[in-house]
């Protein structure tokens, strides 16, 4: 099963970057995609369907133009869940999750701290989700969660992390939330696999930040211990430029 999580920023116009021409290449069997700003008839499924991924499902935030996830499969789910069913969470379309046998994949876009508002907003969000998992992983404990938590994790996820300390995204409330939800019994797949690397999946438009590799690691894809014997490979796939993030991908056995 290899799986990719995919932060967009606007499907629509990562279409018009040849996306589906990587899709097609890349050949994954299901696709997460966060901050797809568009609303499930604004999307063309039948452009997923040609490629193989039968299955299309968009879950969007209530706020046109915003947010907003998906996840498309070549496999047929057994169950899709939109949202958490928590009110404030599900406005903003930001929880997508397919159940197949003995697997569960859902793709999360956390939300960022862009200001003070935004930030409480963030840190609220963040704690129901921790304890919306802690029950969803007894019921799926073959779960991934992967998309983009607008969080770098280690110094070693972001190319300047003292200047950058105080910044929203590696704030050390921040950083503690992402260690205490790992001690659920999840596992950063990458880093995981690949402890020592310094590679990213985010670059800010401004200042050639991608071509200068100043970014930072905001996707993941978290698995369940359970899954642990089955990880196979978790690789950032940097030369992806549909987006100013990249995709991230996980392959299990």
């Amino acid at each position: 099963m290899k799986i990719i999580s995919y932060n967009v920023n606007g499907i629509r116009a990562a279409l018009k970057k040849d996306l589906l021409g990587w899709l097609a290449a890349t050949d994954a069997d299901v696709v997460c995609f966060q901050e797809t700003k568009a609303q499930p008839e604004q999307i063309d499924n039948q452009l997923f369907y040609d490629l193989g991924y039968q299955y299309c499902y968009w879950f969007s935030a209530e706020k046109k133009g915003y947010s907003s996830v998906g996840i498309i499969s070549k496999h047929e789910p057994k169950h899709v869940e939109y949202g958490t069913g928590i009110d404030y969470m599900d406005r903003e379309g930001r929880n997508l999750r397919v159940d197949f046998d003995g697997l569960s994949i859902m793709s999360l876009y956390l939300p960022s701290g862009t200001n003070d508002a935004r930030l409480e907003f963030k840190l609220q969000y963040m704690a129901d989700f921790k304890t919306y998992v802690n029950h969803l992983k007894k019921e799926h404990p073959n779960l991934v969660i992967c998309g983009d938590y607008n969080i770098c994790h280690e110094p070693i996820d972001i190319h300047d992390p003292v200047r950058l300390k105080n910044v929203s995204g590696f704030l050390p409330v921040e950083r503690e939330w992402l260690s205490n939800f790992l001690e659920l019994g999840l596992i950063d797949s990458f880093r995981h696999l690949h402890p020592d690397k310094e590679q990213y999946s985010w670059w800010s438009y401004r200042a050639n930040a991608r071509e200068r590799n100043k970014g930072w690691r905001l996707d993941y894809l978290l698995i369940t211990q359970d899954l642990k014997p089955r990880l196979k490979r978790a690789l950032i796939l940097q030369e992806a430029k549909h987006s100013d993030h990249c995709p991230v991908l996980l392959e299990l056995d």
